[in-house]
Protein backbone atom coordinates (compact mmCIF):
# COMPACT_ATOMS: atom_id res chain seq x y z
CA UNK A 1 0.00 0.00 0.00
CA UNK A 2 1.12 3.54 -0.42
CA UNK A 3 0.74 4.65 3.06
CA UNK A 4 2.85 1.92 4.11
CA UNK A 5 5.47 2.84 1.61
CA UNK A 6 5.35 6.28 2.52
CA UNK A 7 5.66 5.91 5.93
CA UNK A 8 8.42 3.25 5.65
CA UNK A 9 10.29 6.39 3.34
CA UNK A 10 10.18 8.56 5.55
CA UNK A 11 11.44 6.61 8.73
CA UNK A 12 14.21 5.96 6.33
CA UNK A 13 14.94 9.80 5.54
CA UNK A 14 13.77 11.37 8.84
CA UNK A 15 16.61 8.77 10.81
CA UNK A 16 19.34 10.11 8.19
CA UNK A 17 18.38 13.54 8.64
CA UNK A 18 18.29 13.28 12.49
CA UNK A 19 21.68 11.39 12.38
CA UNK A 20 22.72 14.31 10.77
CA UNK A 21 21.54 17.02 13.15
CA UNK A 22 22.85 14.84 15.85
CA UNK A 23 26.06 15.57 14.63
CA UNK A 24 26.40 19.05 14.91
CA UNK A 25 27.85 20.88 18.08
CA UNK A 26 25.51 21.08 20.62
CA UNK A 27 23.51 23.92 20.80
CA UNK A 28 19.60 25.93 21.08
CA UNK A 29 20.17 26.33 17.37
CA UNK A 30 21.08 22.35 16.95
CA UNK A 31 17.82 22.14 19.34
CA UNK A 32 15.76 23.85 17.62
CA UNK A 33 16.94 22.43 14.07
CA UNK A 34 15.85 19.40 15.47
CA UNK A 35 12.68 21.10 16.76
CA UNK A 36 11.71 21.77 12.81
CA UNK A 37 12.82 18.67 10.81
CA UNK A 38 10.13 16.08 13.24
CA UNK A 39 7.22 14.69 11.51
CA UNK A 40 5.75 15.53 8.21
CA UNK A 41 4.95 13.87 5.22
CA UNK A 42 8.47 13.59 3.52
CA UNK A 43 6.85 13.49 0.20
CA UNK A 44 10.04 15.10 -0.84
CA UNK A 45 12.22 12.60 0.38
CA UNK A 46 10.27 10.00 -1.15
CA UNK A 47 10.20 11.28 -4.16
CA UNK A 48 13.77 10.98 -4.33
CA UNK A 49 13.73 7.37 -3.29
CA UNK A 50 11.19 6.18 -6.45
CA UNK A 51 12.98 8.01 -8.85
CA UNK A 52 16.47 6.51 -7.45
CA UNK A 53 14.83 3.02 -7.28
CA UNK A 54 13.48 3.48 -11.00
CA UNK A 55 16.70 3.92 -12.11
CA UNK A 56 18.82 1.74 -10.77
CA UNK A 57 20.29 3.40 -7.14
CA UNK A 58 19.46 1.45 -4.27
CA UNK A 59 17.74 3.63 -1.24
CA UNK A 60 20.68 3.40 1.21
CA UNK A 61 22.82 5.79 -1.73
CA UNK A 62 20.04 7.89 -2.81
CA UNK A 63 19.20 8.96 1.36
CA UNK A 64 21.54 11.13 1.77
CA UNK A 65 19.87 13.60 -0.78
CA UNK A 66 16.51 12.48 0.47
CA UNK A 67 17.68 13.97 3.59
CA UNK A 68 18.84 16.86 2.03
CA UNK A 69 15.78 17.68 0.21
CA UNK A 70 13.86 17.36 3.76
CA UNK A 71 16.26 19.82 5.01
CA UNK A 72 15.80 21.89 2.84
CA UNK A 73 11.92 21.95 3.11
CA UNK A 74 12.49 22.43 6.72
CA UNK A 75 14.45 25.14 6.56
CA UNK A 76 11.45 27.15 3.93
CA UNK A 77 9.14 26.54 6.80
CA UNK A 78 11.42 27.94 9.54
CA UNK A 79 11.40 30.94 7.88
CA UNK A 80 8.43 31.37 6.08
CA UNK A 81 6.84 30.88 9.79
CA UNK A 82 8.39 34.32 11.14
CA UNK A 83 6.55 37.18 11.43
CA UNK A 84 8.34 39.05 9.10
CA UNK A 85 7.03 36.54 6.55
CA UNK A 86 3.54 34.32 7.34
CA UNK A 87 3.61 35.10 10.73
CA UNK A 88 2.96 31.76 11.92
CA UNK A 89 2.67 30.25 15.19
CA UNK A 90 1.85 26.51 14.72
CA UNK A 91 3.58 23.72 12.21
CA UNK A 92 3.15 19.97 12.55
CA UNK A 93 0.99 20.51 15.74
CA UNK A 94 4.05 22.02 17.74
CA UNK A 95 4.66 25.68 18.25
CA UNK A 96 7.02 26.85 15.56
CA UNK A 97 10.60 27.53 16.09
CA UNK A 98 10.33 31.48 16.81
CA UNK A 99 7.56 30.64 19.37
CA UNK A 100 9.75 28.11 20.88
CA UNK A 101 12.61 29.98 20.95
CA UNK A 102 12.82 33.89 19.47
CA UNK A 103 13.03 34.84 15.95
CA UNK A 104 17.05 34.83 16.09
CA UNK A 105 17.06 31.72 16.75
CA UNK A 106 14.55 30.39 14.51
CA UNK A 107 16.60 32.52 11.30
CA UNK A 108 19.85 30.91 12.59
CA UNK A 109 18.30 27.25 12.56
CA UNK A 110 16.93 27.98 8.89
CA UNK A 111 20.14 28.52 7.78
CA UNK A 112 21.62 25.81 9.42
CA UNK A 113 19.27 23.36 7.70
CA UNK A 114 19.71 24.62 4.54
CA UNK A 115 23.68 24.50 5.19
CA UNK A 116 22.63 20.83 5.68
CA UNK A 117 20.98 20.33 3.35
CA UNK A 118 23.64 20.79 0.91
CA UNK A 119 26.03 18.67 3.09
CA UNK A 120 23.94 16.10 2.50
CA UNK A 121 23.52 16.07 -0.82
CA UNK A 122 27.17 15.87 -1.19
CA UNK A 123 27.60 12.69 1.26
CA UNK A 124 30.43 11.03 -0.29
CA UNK A 125 28.72 7.97 0.81
CA UNK A 126 26.36 7.83 -1.78
CA UNK A 127 28.89 6.61 -4.34
CA UNK A 128 27.71 8.35 -7.20
CA UNK A 129 29.89 9.57 -10.26
CA UNK A 130 31.18 12.77 -9.11
CA UNK A 131 29.62 14.93 -12.52
CA UNK A 132 26.37 13.61 -11.41
CA UNK A 133 26.86 14.92 -7.91
CA UNK A 134 27.56 18.24 -8.81
CA UNK A 135 24.22 18.85 -10.84
CA UNK A 136 22.41 17.64 -7.80
CA UNK A 137 24.25 20.69 -6.02
CA UNK A 138 23.98 22.60 -8.21
CA UNK A 139 20.02 21.92 -9.27
CA UNK A 140 19.53 22.07 -5.40
CA UNK A 141 21.07 25.72 -5.28
CA UNK A 142 19.18 27.00 -8.24
CA UNK A 143 15.75 25.52 -6.67
CA UNK A 144 16.44 27.22 -3.52
CA UNK A 145 17.40 30.53 -4.85
CA UNK A 146 16.32 33.38 -6.13
CA UNK A 147 14.70 32.11 -9.34
CA UNK A 148 13.14 29.14 -7.10
CA UNK A 149 11.56 29.18 -3.71
CA UNK A 150 13.08 32.85 -2.69
CA UNK A 151 11.70 33.98 -5.76
CA UNK A 152 8.22 32.37 -4.94
CA UNK A 153 8.31 33.24 -1.29
CA UNK A 154 8.78 37.43 -2.44
CA UNK A 155 6.03 37.05 -4.92
CA UNK A 156 3.74 35.88 -2.00
CA UNK A 157 4.98 38.54 0.04
CA UNK A 158 4.57 41.06 -2.51
CA UNK A 159 1.25 40.32 -3.45
CA UNK A 160 0.12 41.22 0.11
CA UNK A 161 -0.01 44.69 -1.05
CA UNK A 162 0.06 44.77 -5.14
CA UNK A 163 -2.29 47.41 -6.95
CA UNK A 164 -4.07 44.40 -8.34
CA UNK A 165 -4.84 41.21 -7.16
CA UNK A 166 -2.71 38.20 -8.98
CA UNK A 167 -4.57 35.98 -11.78
CA UNK A 168 -4.43 32.25 -12.42
CA UNK A 169 -0.95 32.66 -14.09
CA UNK A 170 0.70 34.54 -11.75
CA UNK A 171 -0.53 32.30 -9.00
CA UNK A 172 0.46 29.52 -11.14
CA UNK A 173 4.21 31.62 -11.92
CA UNK A 174 4.35 31.99 -7.88
CA UNK A 175 3.94 28.67 -6.32
CA UNK A 176 6.32 27.13 -9.20
CA UNK A 177 9.04 28.57 -6.96
CA UNK A 178 7.64 28.27 -3.77
CA UNK A 179 6.12 25.02 -3.80
CA UNK A 180 7.16 23.50 -7.28
CA UNK A 181 11.04 23.96 -7.33
CA UNK A 182 11.81 21.25 -4.59
CA UNK A 183 9.16 18.79 -6.14
CA UNK A 184 10.74 19.31 -8.96
CA UNK A 185 14.48 18.77 -7.56
CA UNK A 186 13.16 15.82 -5.49
CA UNK A 187 11.44 13.94 -8.00
CA UNK A 188 13.99 14.40 -10.74
CA UNK A 189 17.23 13.60 -8.54
CA UNK A 190 16.80 9.62 -9.22
CA UNK A 191 17.72 10.11 -13.02
CA UNK A 192 20.62 12.81 -12.06
CA UNK A 193 22.20 10.12 -9.66
CA UNK A 194 22.63 8.26 -12.79
CA UNK A 195 22.85 9.74 -15.48
CA UNK A 196 19.64 9.70 -17.27
CA UNK A 197 17.08 11.75 -18.48
CA UNK A 198 14.93 13.62 -16.70
CA UNK A 199 12.29 15.02 -18.88
CA UNK A 200 9.69 12.30 -17.76
CA UNK A 201 10.13 13.03 -14.11
CA UNK A 202 10.53 16.63 -14.65
CA UNK A 203 7.09 16.44 -16.30
CA UNK A 204 5.30 15.05 -13.81
CA UNK A 205 6.88 17.26 -10.79
CA UNK A 206 5.53 20.21 -12.59
CA UNK A 207 1.93 18.44 -12.45
CA UNK A 208 2.25 17.19 -9.04
CA UNK A 209 3.76 20.25 -7.56
CA UNK A 210 1.03 22.66 -8.88
CA UNK A 211 -1.97 20.10 -7.62
CA UNK A 212 -0.19 19.85 -4.02
CA UNK A 213 -0.54 23.48 -3.79
CA UNK A 214 -4.10 23.70 -4.99
CA UNK A 215 -5.00 20.65 -2.10
CA UNK A 216 -2.95 23.27 0.32
CA UNK A 217 -5.42 26.06 -0.46
CA UNK A 218 -8.38 23.37 -0.24
CA UNK A 219 -7.39 22.68 2.85
CA UNK A 220 -6.66 25.96 3.75
CA UNK A 221 -10.49 26.79 3.08
CA UNK A 222 -12.46 23.72 4.78
CA UNK A 223 -9.20 21.62 6.73
CA UNK A 224 -9.21 20.67 10.23
CA UNK A 225 -6.55 22.81 12.23
CA UNK A 226 -6.15 20.02 14.54
CA UNK A 227 -5.09 16.93 11.30
CA UNK A 228 -3.13 19.70 9.51
CA UNK A 229 -1.07 20.38 12.57
CA UNK A 230 -1.32 24.15 11.19
CA UNK A 231 -3.73 27.69 11.24
CA UNK A 232 -6.12 26.96 8.65
CA UNK A 233 -8.00 29.83 7.14
CA UNK A 234 -4.89 32.07 7.29
CA UNK A 235 -5.05 32.77 3.32
CA UNK A 236 -8.93 34.21 3.21
CA UNK A 237 -8.11 36.25 6.53
CA UNK A 238 -5.13 37.66 4.87
CA UNK A 239 -6.96 38.46 1.71
CA UNK A 240 -4.23 36.39 -0.10
CA UNK A 241 -5.54 35.48 -3.60
CA UNK A 242 -5.70 31.48 -3.74
CA UNK A 243 -6.54 29.40 -6.41
CA UNK A 244 -9.74 28.11 -4.39
CA UNK A 245 -10.35 32.25 -4.60
CA UNK A 246 -10.22 32.28 -7.96
CA UNK A 247 -11.69 29.08 -9.40
CA UNK A 248 -14.05 27.97 -6.33
CA UNK A 249 -13.83 25.09 -4.55
CA UNK A 250 -15.04 22.89 -7.15
CA UNK A 251 -12.86 24.54 -9.70
CA UNK A 252 -10.13 24.17 -7.60
CA UNK A 253 -10.71 20.26 -6.78
CA UNK A 254 -11.57 19.46 -10.73
CA UNK A 255 -8.09 21.68 -11.63
CA UNK A 256 -6.60 19.54 -8.63
CA UNK A 257 -7.73 16.10 -10.28
CA UNK A 258 -6.73 17.28 -14.11
CA UNK A 259 -3.47 18.13 -12.63
CA UNK A 260 -2.65 14.25 -10.89
CA UNK A 261 -4.09 12.54 -14.56
CA UNK A 262 -1.13 14.77 -16.27
CA UNK A 263 1.33 13.63 -13.43
CA UNK A 264 0.15 10.24 -13.79
CA UNK A 265 0.45 10.33 -17.71
CA UNK A 266 3.83 11.51 -17.64
CA UNK A 267 4.93 8.19 -16.17
CA UNK A 268 3.98 6.13 -19.09
CA UNK A 269 7.64 5.31 -19.96
CA UNK A 270 8.28 3.74 -16.54
CA UNK A 271 5.38 1.22 -16.62
CA UNK A 272 4.05 -0.17 -13.41
CA UNK A 273 7.27 0.10 -12.22
CA UNK A 274 5.96 4.01 -11.15
CA UNK A 275 2.61 2.82 -9.55
CA UNK A 276 4.00 4.48 -6.39
CA UNK A 277 4.61 7.66 -8.01
CA UNK A 278 0.96 7.44 -9.75
CA UNK A 279 -0.12 6.44 -5.94
CA UNK A 280 1.37 9.85 -4.82
CA UNK A 281 0.05 12.20 -7.25
CA UNK A 282 -3.18 11.00 -6.39
CA UNK A 283 -2.41 11.21 -2.42
CA UNK A 284 -1.27 14.69 -3.27
CA UNK A 285 -5.16 15.36 -4.19
CA UNK A 286 -6.89 13.30 -1.06
CA UNK A 287 -4.73 14.38 1.74
CA UNK A 288 -6.06 15.77 4.85
CA UNK A 289 -3.12 17.17 5.87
Amino acid sequence: MFSEALAQAAARVEARLLEAIAAQEPSTVAEAMRHAALGGKRLRGFLVLEGAALHGIEAGRAVHAAAGAEALHAYSLVHDDLPAMDDDDLRRGRPTVHVQWDEATAILAGDALQSLAFELVADPRAGLDPACQLRLVAGLARAAGAGGMVLGQARDIAAATAPAPLDLDDITALQAGKTGALIGWAATAGPVMAGADPAPLDAYARALGLAFQIADDILDVEGNATLAGKRVGKDVEAGKATFVGLLGLEGARARARALADEAEAALAPYGVAADSLRQAARFAIARQT
